[in-house]
């Protein structure tokens, strides 16, 4: 039986955090064959301007183009990241990177039922109460929306 598990990454400390977890506490590395690391980092939407915007002169196509090509260097350094720590950990195990676009919780809990995933790891910012009300939190939103279990990895501040 093969089991995929799809972690959520970023830039933050935290994701990368969630990924040693998960290859410590979930992968079997007495079955390397039996896992699948899907790793899945979500790009923002693009940005849509229309023909009103007062800025609409600061988004040329050169402005648009680096803020394009800077979205892929994050993914791109946040991916070596993250292959960095899953290189270090003592077994082999086949790895898929994903990369989406879009609204981050919407984008996880579709991937996460295309892939017919049986576990989503994901970190947690450890937002306090405001913040989290204000800005929402992906990592609850995906535990209440996905079918499959849902580990949220504390941040390190958190685990005291």
């Amino acid at each position: 039986m093969i089991r995929r598990i799809v972690v959520a990454i970023d830039e933050s400390e935290e994701s990368m955090n969630a990924l040693s977890w998960c290859l410590d506490s979930l992968v079997f590395q007495d079955k390397p064959g039996n896992n699948v690391l899907v790793l899945l980092y979500v790009k923002p939407p693009p940005p849509i301007y229309s023909f009103f915007d007062a800025a609409e002169y600061l988004f040329s196509g050169d402005a648009v183009a680096a803020m394009e090509k800077y979205g892929t260097e994050l993914v791109h350094s946040a991916m070596d990241r993250a292959e960095a720590v899953y290189r270090s950990f003592s077994t082999r195990i086949e790895v898929e990177r994903l990369v989406g676009r879009g609204d981050p919780k919407d984008v996880i809990c579709h991937t996460v039922k295309k892939l017919k995933a049986d576990t989503l790891v994901m970190g947690s910012h450890g937002y306090g109460f405001m913040k989290r009300a204000l800005l929402g939190s992906v990592s609850e939103h995906c535990a209440k929306k996905v079918k499959c279990p849902v580990v949220i990895v504390k941040h390190q501040d958190d685990q005291h």
